[in-house]
């Protein structure tokens, strides 16, 4: 990064603060760490992600222990209402519904997330969000005395779109409330949750806890006990502080979020950052979905997010799911003790999720990545010859059950949870919401196309269809490799002039000198409040 083109966003080196900066940077990683995360900070991210991301969690592996007796309840209610049982295709169209809805109730809450967003910022639209998680809890657990199957579906819808909102507002609350030192770190909290929610799913779907076919109601009532916490929680903790500067231009809330936040007094580094950048971008209103795909100074933070959300879901780890009891019985694993072996995938999965949090602000956002999809690339390629060959030895099934592990803590110690923080990263301010619109679409839309084709693929190549998932892990690889900048521990001014080169076009701050000459700049004071280069031009000097 050339350090003149980044002279008019940062303080100059005769500045106090400056040598003071330096000084801390030469310090004691650790006693900076340490400083960085508050109480409050931490409050925050625990609070939010409970809420939230273990929800999202809980709900992708809910659905799979109390599978027979929903399917039988389906049946019941069907029978009583029509005097004869439901047919098999009938009864696999609407499991598969079920399912499948969730995705489709998530797709909503994302399109949804911009309008609420706008008005009720970060921490309410999550305060708000809490009410569809509970009416969700209340349908599914009520359904089965209800005897109505409609509300076990529309449950699954409602707390699509609880999840939908969830995984748009969460990280975005986490990204602006976190320092840049500890960003990566802080948002890797919603990662570490939605792999806590698998494993608390799978821990109370056992025969001895909640799996049972007269207690699998309450599997779906326990929903609503992490969003009683976050209700009752989260009004005691500010909202964003740059929420509040952007787009409330309340200075003083901020400067006092960024206290209770950072966990001390001087927050004017902190405020000078923000408020550099909101004269930069002074009087531009909330981007569009459709401006923000138009706009080129932002194309390839664009495509880079629609990449990394894509290879998050067509990645194949969902589809380890539908061979984990196969491969666990070949092992010769007793059928009764299949399910206690699969929490071993969840232990796996949230201690990844957990040493990619605390390895992340060493060793950056980049090399997780790429390192991630590469290993699944190649566990993936090592877990097709396996289940090829299983039968030839007795020691292959084994092998198997190694490469299953080793894609799951692939996949969490980076791809998990990073593309999540790097939505919240690549953007600016009024650009965020939209962005993280096109995040959780194209994660939704990923989500709904896997449960919708993998069946067919799975029919179609068997054991080969890893394959697949072989080659869209190692092109999405190569593509970070190629494409992606490391974002650790830089500023969103810095990581949008690193995307410069590659845009073919500099972000309009640092093109304010030579346009705000230009005189046709000048004839167009009706665009003020649109989101176009003039517009950064005439607002953006700093």
């Amino acid at each position: 990064m050339d350090s003149g083109a980044q002279a008019p966003l940062t303080r100059g080196p005769g500045h106090p603060g400056a040598a003071e900066r330096g000084r801390a940077r030469r310090g004691t990683p650790g006693r900076r760490i340490r400083k960085d995360w508050s109480c409050s900070l931490i409050v925050a991210s625990l609070v939010g992600a409970f809420g939230s991301s273990f929800l999202y969690g809980y709900n992708l592996s809910v659905v799979n222990a109390p599978t027979p007796y929903i399917k039988s309840f389906y049946n019941e209610s069907w029978e009583r209402r029509h005097g004869h049982p439901i047919d098999q295709d009938t009864l696999t169209l609407l499991w598969s519904v079920t399912v499948s809805i969730f995705a489709i109730g998530g797709l909503v809450g994302t399109l949804m997330v911009k309008l609420i967003g706008k008005v009720l910022g970060r921490k309410y639209t999550l305060l708000v969000n809490n009410g569809f998680a509970i009416t969700a809890a209340l349908l599914m657990a009520c359904s089965l005395q209800a005897g109505a199957f409609e509300m076990l579906i529309l449950g699954r819808f409602v707390m699509g779109v609880d999840g939908g909102i969830a995984l748009s507002v969460l990280p975005m609350y986490l990204n602006e409330i976190s320092p840049k030192e500890i960003r990566g770190a802080l948002g890797q909290v919603t990662a570490i949750f939605i792999c806590i929610g698998v494993f608390a799913g799978q821990l109370l779907g056992l025969p001895e806890l909640l799996g049972k076919e007269s207690t699998w109601p309450y599997l779906f009532g326990v929903i609503a006990v992490p969003a009683l916490v976050q209700l009752v929680s989260l009004p005691f903790l500010p909202e964003s502080p740059r929420y509040l500067l952007f787009e409330k231009h309340d200075q003083a809330g901020a400067e006092k979020a960024f206290r209770i936040f950072l966990g001390k007094e001087d927050v004017s580094r902190e405020v000078e950052e923000v408020l550099t950048e909101s004269r930069a971008q002074r009087n531009i209103r909330l981007a569009s979905v459709l401006e923000l795909l138009r706009s080129p100074w932002v194309r390839w933070q664009v495509i880079t997010v629609v990449v990394t959300m894509a290879c998050y879901q067509l990645c194949g780890l969902n589809a380890i799911w539908f061979y984990t009891n196969s491969i666990f019985g070949k092992a010769g694993i007793p059928p009764e003790k299949i399910p206690y072996i699969t929490l071993s995938t969840g232990g796996i999965e949230t201690l990844a999720a957990i040493f990619s949090g605390l390895v992340i602000e060493r060793l950056g956002r980049r090399p997780l990545l790429m390192g991630g999809f590469g290993l699944m690339a190649v566990f993936f390629g090592i877990l097709t010859a396996t289940l090829t060959l299983q039968d030839h030895a007795p020691w292959i099934p084994y092998l198997s059950i190694v490469c299953i592990l080793a894609v799951i803590a692939s996949f969490c110690s980076g791809p998990g949870g990073i593309p999540f923080i790097l939505t919240g990263e690549f953007f600016q301010q009024p650009q965020r919401p939209a962005a993280f619109i096109i995040a959780g679409a194209v994660n939704w839309l990923s989500n709904f196309a896997v449960g919708l084709l993998f069946p067919f693929v799975q029919k179609s190549l068997g054991t080969y269809c890893f394959l697949v998932f072989a080659v869209i892990c190692l092109t999405g690889a190569i593509y970070f490799y190629f494409v992606l900048p490391e974002t650790k521990n830089r500023t969103h001014a810095e990581i949008s002039q690193a995307f410069a080169k590659r845009n073919k076009v500099s972000p309009p701050e640092e093109n304010t000198d030579s346009a705000v000459s230009d005189n046709k700049v000048a004839q167009k004071p009706e665009q003020d409040s649109t989101f176009t280069p003039n517009n950064y031009v005439k607002n953006g000097i700093v």
